[in-house]
């Protein structure tokens, strides 16, 4: 049974979705004015593993995630460089489908953006204006008013007279009240504009989810998600204009869920602090699926503390893994090889025999349910992720087992190891690992060379160990070590793997 935490009500929900076997799904996405940093890419990782868990779970998923494409900083760094606002909203939407990408992270279904919904916007617009949650300026500017909506503050749970002026919050005091915040800005020189009601002008920050969340995914949809430095005032703004102008305080996202900042030196990581590290930076340093595998480490509504220390010990962690996604691998090739016994019984059948393969794949299966267990609960990542540490030592000490001779071929049942990979297989593909393993890129010409040259090399290394060259033969083990590639003394010979 799901559960989920609900920023709304401050509690842990069993999720129970609109639509039977259907999750719809929104998020903020990003101002694309940069370069993605590590803080802008952890929701994103984290949704597209909820989204994976659904999408494993049996349902059919609707993802929206929008750009905001014309915003004050976009408007800023084109006049500092003499272009237009959508070539720099072009270039760094560009870049963030790069970093995303590396990181795994699926596409959404779809990505509306600003400049593409005005006719949207304005209409809402025109909506509050009409039913009096809105007003108009002499200057043409349209701000939204929260002594007007008897539930403002109910996400963050502030009180309207308790409230500052905070991040994004304009003071004028031309505003009926200090938190009243703007759906349209008036044109101003230099700033791209577009026809309204009110004259010609531009959206305010908040109104533009609103419109792009409706208008894709209806009026009430299943979550709506982002940092938590969105709680307030950005939902909060969003909440109250979307169910103001539809009359109806049920309506708009059911669930709000929130993932924790990333710090350094436990400050907030962002670009206006200047304490950040882009998504490229660290991917010129450290694999991409070690990065996305940090940020799935820590429960998503957890702090998570950024340093290169801590990527140097998730590297590590992820090697351990990836170790075993290699072994289960070189046992398939086995497998293909015939070496291992083909038995006509399932997997899950064989399980139940007295047998180290049988006792591996019972394992494999309680751990599984143990990692859906974890994910259920406000997807755990963390926990779910120990589960599979837990396999990941038993598949290697297997493994050690079968290729020192421990086990014998005969013994082993191909469907039962089979079985153990797909298990494996299944907790990776939902963490979003082992998908941008590199691939071979030699022709079968270059391949063949290889093979040829290890074999010369292994020749080379077992003469020297016939001749009690100790010192010469750990040498060429230890150089190919560092080279990437392992050497594995087995009962059928020696064997090499690239790590």
């Amino acid at each position: 049974m799901l559960q989920v935490y609900n920023t709304m009500t401050r509690s842990k929900e069993i999720f129970k979705p609109l639509k039977k076997d259907e999750v719809s799904i929104y998020c903020c996405g990003v101002t694309p004015y940069n370069t993605p940093h590590i803080g802008n890419a952890r929701p994103f990782v984290t949704w597209d593993t909820i989204r994976r868990y659904f999408s494993k779970r049996g349902y059919k998923v609707r993802y929206i995630q929008n750009f905001t494409d014309v915003d004050d900083k976009i408007i800023a760094a084109a006049n500092r460089e003499g272009v237009t606002w959508k070539e720099i909203s072009e270039r760094y939407i560009n870049s963030y489908f790069k970093s995303m990408d590396a990181l795994n992270v699926k596409h959404a279904d779809l990505y509306p953006k600003v400049s593409e919904t005005m006719t949207d916007i304005t209409s809402l617009i025109e909506t509050l204006v009409e039913k009096g949650f809105a007003y108009k300026l002499e200057n043409g500017d349209v701000y939204f008013s929260v002594e007007k909506d008897e539930n403002y503050g109910k996400l963050s749970g502030r009180k309207v007279e308790d409230m500052q002026a905070g991040a994004r919050v304009e003071v004028d005091d031309r505003k009926h009240h200090p938190m009243d915040f703007a759906l349209w800005k008036s044109a101003k020189p230099g700033e791209p504009s577009w026809d309204s009601k009110w004259g010609k002008g531009r959206p305010g920050w908040h109104i533009e989810c609103s419109a792009m969340s409706l208008k894709y995914l209806g009026e009430k949809f299943d979550f709506h998600g982002g940092g938590s430095d969105l709680i307030f005032p950005h939902h909060e703004n969003e909440i109250a204009q979307s169910q103001c102008a539809m009359g109806d305080e049920n309506s708009f996202a059911q669930y709000w869920l929130h993932n924790g900042f990333i710090t350094i030196d436990n400050e907030k990581m962002s670009k206006s602090a200047g304490n950040f590290f882009t998504v490229e930076e660290i991917l010129a340093k450290y694999p991409a699926e070690v990065v996305r595998f940090f940020l799935l480490q820590t429960h998503y509504r957890s702090p998570l503390d950024f340093s290169e220390e801590r990527i140097k010990e998730t590297q590590t962690s992820y090697n351990r893994l990836k170790n075993s996604f290699d072994n289960l691998n070189e046992l398939a090739k086995i497998i293909e090889t015939g070496n291992f016994v083909k038995q006509t019984t399932s997997a899950k059948t064989a399980a139940v025999t007295v047998s180290q393969a049988g006792g591996l794949v019972e394992l494999a299966e309680r751990l599984l349910a143990s990692f859906y267990d974890a994910m259920d609960d406000d997807f755990n990542t963390a926990l779910a992720i120990s589960y599979m540490f837990e396999l990941s030592r038993d598949i290697n000490s297997y493994y050690a087992d079968y290729m020192s001779g421990k086990i014998s071929p005969k013994g082993a049942d191909a469907f039962i190891i089979m079985r153990v990979q797909e298990v494996f297989m299944e907790m990776a593909e939902i963490i979003g690992i082992f998908e941008n393993i590199p691939e071979q890129k030699n022709s079968s010409a270059d391949s063949e060379l290889v093979e040829k040259l290890m074999n010369i090399i292994i020749s080379i290394r077992q003469d020297a160990r016939k001749e009690k060259n100790w010192a010469t033969a750990d040498k060429i083990r230890d150089e190919l070590k560092n080279a990437g590639i392992i050497l594995e003394d087995t009962p059928q010979g020696v064997k090499y793997k690239i790590s």
